[in-house]
């Protein structure tokens, strides 16, 4: 993985100590609140509705065990015993002190981490495949170009205070797992039919207020002119981008005001005067990335094992895990594993003090001391021998990270809401918790199969609700909070927008909501049919009249029953 030069060194360590100045500063008093918020959001820090919570960045989702176990030391030290990985492959910390931020910040440099850009109106942290590099529908390996971007935009000074915060994803494979679709530039390495390597470049793309899917402008864009393309695009959005409105400040919002042929017109125009220019990337540069991100000494190992495969025969439950949490690896004898951070009671993305320790030395013992962190909010072993996986299912189920429901029911999305959130409308973990404990069989929910259920608390869409198979957003209504649900969205190479199916919902009614939903799709599915499938198939209207047909009981926790 990539490691800090003199100068990532240099600019992180003259951050910190500048930093520090200003923290001392607003503690003395002589910076106001409002003179200080501008500086904090620069490196990560939110005051929410309880305590300031600090947001630091995983570049593309890549972690090493050191710094695992530094996230383990912050959660113990600094915070209340855990963390929180987000939907950007980062993790957030919420319950900050603001005099001790100067040394957290400190202790992540010392492990060539920070939080710079993880807030403000500028580029934010790339996103990625977290099966780079090791995915069998591979095509090249995305890291070394996530890695140039995030050396290009850190700090970039044309791009520090841009209309409204922006993000890119990069995917490397056949299959997008990255979310391109939803992002201001979603990029798709492809090769043509020479076999060169290039870019399929979205753009416009975003979730939020006005969820809109991205829009080609370039099938082909070779690899040496990534850089100065990307340049053009933000300059064109970084002129004409609204700032007088922030709900429609987000380049998504300017793609659509001019049309798609014309905002491609100006980008061309304006890349006229980049390409071949000082921000083309050579050979030189992206191999000296590229030797960043080799593979990890492999054993040459049999495609198969006895051990496994008998386990894999009698014990139902670790087949169970296979099946949901264990992936394909390009080399033989090796596989991927999911840890899953979504064990009934307890918030989606949450990890303690001690399962990140917990984390970090499996990690060394059996994946080369890598983790990954995908944007489900879970994380990765990428590089497990075949061998071992009976020993590591035994292991990680102790410390409740091998709940076999990756891609099924209880592997909700989820944002902190407004247990934590100031934007917040309504709570979103209680929701979660209700509806995974109301689904909490492991039968039902591998017999129901794929669906992604993703929950929001407001309309920023944190929890990507836009996109999930079933949506869930918290609303306001006259000061109460309820719930917006819509079907039929989907991340992905079929990425799809949700729609509403009606009125909302309140909280209590939101577990028989989801009931109901799966009773039309086990009523209507087709055989080896998929929810989002059946969804697309049959349409909002059967699930809108199925939910709504009858008043939904519900029982207060005072107790007093209620319909709706």
């Amino acid at each position: 993985m990539y490691r800090y030069d003199q100068y990532d060194h240099q600019i992180v360590k003259e951050r910190v100590a500048q930093y520090t100045s200003q923290v001392e500063r607003r503690l003395s008093g002589e910076l106001s609140e409002d003179e200080f918020r501008p500086l904090r959001l620069q490196n990560g820090l939110y005051y929410q509705r309880h305590a300031y919570m600090l947001r630091v960045a995983v570049p593309y989702g890549l972690l090493s065990s050191k710094q695992v176990r530094m996230f383990a030391h912050i959660a113990r030290e600094h915070d209340r015993g855990y963390g929180h990985f987000t939907t950007r492959q980062n993790i957030q910390f919420n319950w900050i002190k603001l005099e001790e931020t100067p040394e957290i910040l400190g202790k992540l440099a010392s492990v060539e981490m920070h939080a710079i850009q993880t807030s403000g109106n500028c580029v934010r942290n790339t996103t990625s495949d977290p099966f780079a590099g090791v995915a069998e529908d591979e095509i090249v390996d995305p890291r070394p170009y996530c890695e140039i971007i995030r050396q290009w935009s850190t700090f970039h000074p044309e791009f520090a205070f841009l209309p409204r915060k922006f993000k890119i994803a990069v995917n490397g494979a056949k299959e997008d797992r990255a979310a391109i679709m939803v992002h201001d530039i979603g990029l798709s390495i492809v090769k043509n039919e020479q076999g060169e390597v290039g870019f399929r470049v979205l753009v416009g793309g975003g979730m939020g207020r006005t969820p809109i899917l991205g829009s080609e402008i370039r099938a082909f864009l070779p690899w040496q002119h990534l850089m100065s393309y990307i340049e053009a695009i933000l300059r064109v959005y970084n002129q004409y981008g609204r700032r007088d409105n922030m709900y429609k400040a987000r380049i998504k919002i300017l793609v659509k005001a001019l049309g798609i042929e014309e905002f491609a017109r100006q980008v061309e125009a304006e890349w006229q005067d980049l390409k071949d220019g000082p921000a083309t990337l050579t050979e030189e540069e992206l191999a000296r990335v590229a030797a960043h991100f080799t593979a990890p000494a492999y054993e040459t190992l049999p495609a198969t094992d006895a051990g496994f495969e008998q386990t894999l025969a009698g014990n139902k439950a670790f087949a169970n895990w296979v099946r949901r949490n264990v992936r394909g690896h390009k080399v033989p004898g090796y596989k991927a594993v999911v840890l899953s951070l979504k064990k009934t009671g307890v918030p989606p993305g949450d990890a303690t003090a001690e399962q990140l320790d917990f984390v970090a030395d499996i990690a060394d013992r059996y994946s080369f001391g890598e983790v990954r962190v995908t944007h489900e909010q879970n994380l990765v072993l990428a590089d497990v021998r075949l061998s071992d996986l009976v020993k590591l299912w035994e292991e990680i189920k102790a410390q409740g990270l091998a709940t076999p429901n990756i891609g099924l029911l209880t592997d909700m999305i989820c944002c902190p809401g407004g247990d934590f959130c100031a934007l917040a409308n309504a709570k979103s973990i209680p929701i979660a918790g209700d509806i995974a404990e109301r689904f909490d069989n492991l039968d039902f929910q591998h017999d129901i199969g794929e669906l992604e259920l993703n929950i929001s608390g407001c309309i920023n869409s944190c929890g990507h609700h836009h996109v999930g198979h079933i949506g869930i957003l918290g609303v306001d209504k006259d000061g109460s909070e309820w719930y917006q649900v819509s079907i039929g969205g989907a991340q992905g190479n079929e990425s799809s927008i949700g729609k509403i199916i009606g009125p909302s919902f309140s909280a209590h009614q939101m577990p028989e909501v989801i009931d109901r939903i799966l009773q039309v799709y086990l009523r209507e599915r087709n055989e080896d049919e998929r929810f989002i499938d059946t969804a697309r198939r049959i349409g909002v209207t059967p699930f809108k009249e199925f939910v709504y047909a009858t008043p939904i009981k519900i029982v207060h926790p005072a107790g007093e029953d209620a319909y709706a």
